[in-house]
């Protein structure tokens, strides 16, 4: 199981995690907790016999943080498109890039949705590395995200973050949260991210998502997003969502228009949405390997300013 190398207790004799940078996983199903609203510290039943996303990516990323399903699943992945860890990077390198963006542009409020488990460096050390007084709100509904992002998301002492324990198909929830309400002003604008998720989500999902998000920040504010395409490779591609979709995780690549679909509405920044590896803020040519174009070709990304 995912054990600490020291428990803590609520004072009720209740066994509650130490330091997650210290676990170690050696088994599927174990009991994890996490700490609700009131204080008190819950058990929250963790399915690690099955595939997940956020923990197949962080295999990809050569993180730790996954179990023999998640990584039975990457392999499968990998064997069709064995460079999915080097556009894992491009896509973190990209994120990167639109927060800096956004410093640079003024914007000193952060919401990333679908944070996945976390890596160093984080949106938020990025833009705080920049801005010190910049607040981030991390969002993902993933109890093992939700252990490490309490752990490892901390603030510097003049900005702030947090985390918010809601699933990205609803916004209305995201938006409510007392966490959020408490670190962002949404009368001020607000960088919103959306990082390799909107793939996993419907049409419609897709739609509600990012529509509702938009609507509730100011002019000013900017979505930066990626997304999983198939207009360079369709064989590949489908089947690469085959594999996930095994795993009972949908997955749907969607074209550059269908992307640009998502945007409409904010004016792009740049060269609009581009294979990831091309991407750049101001537009300018990109230096790139034969291997990074293979990655970067798969994904689209794109940032766009709210009018």
């Amino acid at each position: 199981m995912l054990r600490p190398n020291r428990y803590d207790t609520d004072g009720k004799g209740q066994v509650a995690v130490g330091n997650p940078d210290t676990w170690t996983a050696d088994e599927a199903d174990f009991p994890a907790w996490q700490e609700s609203a009131a204080g008190r510290v819950t058990p929250v039943e963790l399915k690690t016999d099955v595939a997940h996303s956020a923990r197949m990516y962080d295999y990809f990323l050569g993180g730790k943080d996954n179990f023999p399903a998640d990584r039975a699943a990457a392999q499968q992945a990998l064997a069709v498109f064995p460079e999915i860890p080097l556009a894992a990077r491009i896509n973190r390198a990209f994120l990167h890039n639109a927060t800096r963006y956004a410093v640079e542009s003024g914007i000193r409020q952060f919401l990333d949705v679908g944070t996945g488990i976390p890596t160093r460096p984080n949106l938020h050390e990025i833009a705080q590395g920049i801005a010190p007084e910049s607040r981030v709100v991390y969002v993902d509904n993933d109890p093992i995200v939700l252990a490490h992002a309490r752990a490892l998301l901390t603030s510097s002492p003049r900005g702030r973050t947090a985390y918010v324990d809601e699933d990205l198909r609803d916004p209305g929830r995201i938006l409510a949260s007392e966490d959020l309400r408490e670190t962002l002003d949404l009368t001020r604008p607000v960088a919103l991210s959306l990082i390799a998720v909107l793939h996993f989500l419907s049409k419609d999902e897709q739609r509600e998502v990012v529509g509702e998000l938009v609507a509730a920040v100011p002019s000013g504010s900017t979505l930066a997003l990626t997304h999983g395409t198939s207009d360079y490779d369709p064989e590949h591609a489908e089947r690469l969502a085959a594999v996930y979709r095994a795993q009972g995780i949908n997955i749907t690549t969607r074209t550059r228009a269908q992307v640009e679909e998502l945007l409409d509405g904010l004016d792009l920044i740049g060269p609009g949405v581009r294979e990831i590896h091309l991407w750049t803020a101001d537009g300018s040519p990109v230096e790139f390997t034969a291997e990074a174009a293979a990655a970067g070709r798969a994904i689209y990304a794109a940032v766009g300013r709210k009018p």
